[in-house]
């Protein structure tokens, strides 16, 4: 059998992190095993230790990569600044809370898609939770910081932070109430979702 290339492997290593951040966010990170797993990444079950010593390991970088991905999106659209579609808030609120986002389940943010999973796993998966929790807390004070100022306003860095602690409380409750009742009561699901677009930036 001919060798394996550094490219092949790299290659291997990434199907595998995109199948579980697919299957842990629509099935739970528990629900989830390594040959069910290997064989959504198109890979044998025993090649999984050749990547990962463990699936907490596999846990931490799927976490990681998958709020990396999404502060990333959050970075461009606050980069962007305001146009017709609103301030990048509350572009970030429409798109968040939105039908798409919440049938995503398999996708989307994870601020929302693994909040329960987080809290439940080791110590390095909270902290990856954790600390993509911070990432959308900064960028989101920051924000708030700036609009402030636009508006002539001086902001008090202690307020904007509380603001944005708030604002994705919000947002990750209403998406996780929303997707929890969708398929038993689609109305009060969309209901969540428009009440939570018209109030989050109050």
């Amino acid at each position: 059998m001919p060798r394996i290339t550094k490219e092949d492997k790299a290659r291997n290593r990434q199907n595998i992190v995109e199948a579980a951040s697919r299957m842990f966010r629509s099935q739970g990170i528990d629900a989830v095993g390594i040959a069910e797993l290997m064989k959504e990444a198109g890979l044998t079950h025993g090649g999984f230790y050749n990547h990962f010593a463990s699936k907490n390991d596999l846990a931490v970088e799927v976490c990681n990569a998958a709020f990396d991905a999404s502060l990333g999106g959050l970075a461009r659209m606050i980069e962007e600044g305001p146009g017709q579609a609103g301030s990048p808030l509350e572009r970030v609120v429409a798109g968040y809370l939105s039908a798409g986002h919440r049938d995503a389940v398999d996708g989307g943010c994870p601020s929302a898609s693994l909040v329960t999973d987080a809290g439940r796993q080791s110590e390095g998966v909270q902290s990856a939770y954790a600390e993509g929790v911070e990432g959308y807390l900064t960028g989101f004070t920051a924000e708030i910081m700036r609009e402030a100022e636009e508006n002539g306003e001086r902001p008090d860095p202690v307020e904007a932070r509380q603001r944005a602690i708030r604002l994705l409380s919000e947002l990750v409750g209403a998406m996780t109430l929303a997707r929890a009742v969708h398929q038993v009561q689609p109305g009060l699901s969309a209901e969540i979702l428009r009440t939570g677009r018209e109030h989050a930036l109050d």
